[in-house]
């Protein structure tokens, strides 16, 4: 597999489940519908020009959780194909066991770098369930599977002695972590950050990069915090700012109205998600005008 960057100490080198690892929003046009020649033209921002390392495609914050499978698996053809042997990972989360192990299947014959699973929302399993849940998706392919730890969002959280049970599962590689409290390693899985806050800590402790957001707009100086340890915190300081605003709303609209100012086409998107209100609009464009960004009065 390609890489785009050497890995620096610390930094696995499969940058598969390393690096700036962006979780790629997803163009919708006016009629709700995939734009995938905007999609195709961001891929490329984002992986030749951006800063990002790989691409999560039809996660959380590509509004993956609103699509069809057959939408789904038409975005991973179309990042395998357009992503120059850049790592692609696969959204196959979902809280039915047996539907993320399809999708999953699929994203695999696709030939996806790895899959991102979530754990299991809504329904709340116990621990047995959870462990069951994630053995029955990676029993469904031989690729890496990275686990998604994001109590706020499944309404459980899986904490580290049961992250260590699931890293015993043998294709369970990473986990992306979105949990500040207890935030350590756990032995036998990459830590990825699962918040762009989160990032200096998590590199500070060992991990080996993160699955993040801002990286649409500030993928180099996120680079940055792995290949220049000493100005990590400074770095990361730099960028609180941006990130408080990109939170004025869901990550999915703040990064699509700040790619919009910026020149992109990233499309509006699906509901329940809304474009962001004036007032939105304001805060992001202002934090991208003090960080640098020239932004258009566009979204």
């Amino acid at each position: 597999m390609e890489q785009l960057h050497e890995p620096t100490a610390g930094i696995i080198a499969d940058l598969a489940f390393g690096g700036i690892l962006t979780a790629m929003v997803t163009p919708f046009d006016a009629d709700g519908e995939i734009d995938e020649h905007a999609f195709v033209a961001l891929l490329h921002h984002l992986l030749e020009e951006a800063g990002s390392d790989g691409l999560v495609v039809a996660g959380t914050t590509g509004e993956g959780s609103t699509m069809s499978d057959a939408e789904k698996c038409r975005l991973w053809e179309l990042a395998v194909d357009e992503a120059g042997g850049a790592p692609v990972i696969a959204g196959t989360g979902s809280n039915d066991t047996k539907h993320s192990a399809e999708l999953t299947q699929r994203a695999d014959a696709i030939g996806v770098d790895g899959v991102l699973v979530v754990s299991p929302y809504y329904n709340r399993p116990n621990r047995r369930g959870i462990v069951a849940h994630y053995q029955a998706v990676a029993a469904a392919t031989e690729r890496p599977v990275v686990l998604y730890n994001i109590p706020q969002r499944s309404a459980i959280d899986m904490p580290n002695d049961l992250l260590a049970e699931l890293a015993e599962i043998d294709n369970v590689v990473a986990v992306k972590q979105a949990r500040y409290e207890q935030l350590e390693p756990v032995e036998g899985l990459s830590l990825l950050a699962g918040n762009d806050d989160m990032l200096p800590d998590v590199l500070d402790m060992g991990g080996t990069g993160g699955i993040l957001v801002a990286s649409h707009v500030a993928g180099h100086e996120m680079r940055r915090m792995i290949d220049e340890p000493d100005s990590r915190r400074e770095i990361h300081d730099s960028l609180t700012g941006l990130y408080e605003a990109l939170g004025v709303a869901p990550a999915a609209c703040s990064v699509k109205g700040a790619l919009e100012m910026l020149g992109h086409e990233a499309g509006v998107p699906r509901l329940p998600y809304v474009e962001l209100t004036r007032h939105e609009a304001a805060t992001v464009r202002e934090a991208l005008e003090r960080h640098g960004l020239p932004a258009s009065a566009k979204a």
